[in-house]
């Protein structure tokens, strides 16, 4: 006979709410393992976010998690099951593809941090279009206190902070304050716990009332043209905008702006 499963076994790895407006809340519900990135985390977690992609009815998505962490990581316990080198590169494979879609979709995608977010946890913060935290959440990349570089959060971290920063946490695996990373570029807006998600409503209510489609190619471009010299990306940048200008929507929101009136999209 079968053991019978705890509650928090029944319970989904991953809630999603949708709000009338469009913007979609996928809450990380592993809060006794501090919400880690486990195999069946991430493939959860890839699975939603393939399938908001591709409706466009969702139109911002927001990050949390359950419990008292955002996010701890990789499962390590997971991990050590398995020392394999090939098991671990299918692993790490996994989790960029997972990185890559969260910058790569259409929507914008806001972290809500309220608590500690490690290693992977703090990539994925990192990877992030923007992140709200709480005054009390931390954030590290403390791989090398077990003897293991976090190389695949630094993609993410040189990519937000500057390098000596990026790089002293790296080493140091110490944590920041939500202060310290607002000031150094890991994430936008700080606000008290009791706060955090009213300013993660009025930031994506800032986003839902711009039109779909700019939003959308404007995303694109932006992280495209980061990856070039600049001549490559004033050229990618002015066929963006041209684009952009000529869809019906940047037409009727340049009217509406002469005609001193809201515009209709």
């Amino acid at each position: 006979m079968n053991a019978p499963q705890s509650a928090q076994q029944l319970q989904p790895l991953l809630i999603e709410e949708r709000s009338a407006s469009g913007v979609v809340r996928l809450t990380l519900n592993r809060p006794a393992q501090f919400n880690s990135l486990s195999e069946e985390m991430l493939a959860a977690l890839q699975d939603a976010l393939d399938r908001i992609a591709a409706d466009e009815s969702a139109r911002v998505v927001v990050l949390a998690g359950a419990g008292k962490a955002f996010c701890a990581g990789h499962d390590l316990k997971q991990m050590k099951a398995r020392p394999e080198a090939e098991y671990y590169r299918r692993l790490f494979a996994t989790c960029t593809r997972l990185m890559l879609k969260v910058q790569r979709m259409p929507q914008p995608v806001i972290a809500r941090v309220h608590g500690i977010a490690t290693a992977a946890g703090c990539q994925l913060v990192g990877m992030c279009d923007l992140a709200v935290a709480a005054d009390v959440a931390r954030f590290a990349v403390s791989g090398i206190n077990v003897g293991l570089f976090c190389s695949t959060p630094a993609v993410a971290l040189s990519r937000n902070l500057g390098r000596k920063s990026a790089f002293e946490m790296l080493v140091t695996g110490e944590f920041i304050d939500s202060a310290t990373a607002c000031e150094r570029g890991l994430v936008n807006r700080v606000v008290p716990l009791a706060e955090l998600d009213a300013e993660v409503e009025r930031l994506a209510a800032s986003i839902v009332a711009k039109p779909r489609l700019a939003i959308a190619m404007g995303k694109q471009a932006f992280y495209k043209q980061l990856e070039l010299g600049i001549e490559a990306a004033y050229q990618l940048a002015g066929q963006t905008m041209a684009c952009n200008m000529a869809d019906e929507v940047a037409q009727e929101g340049v009217l509406a702006f002469m005609e001193k009136r809201a515009p209709k999209w």
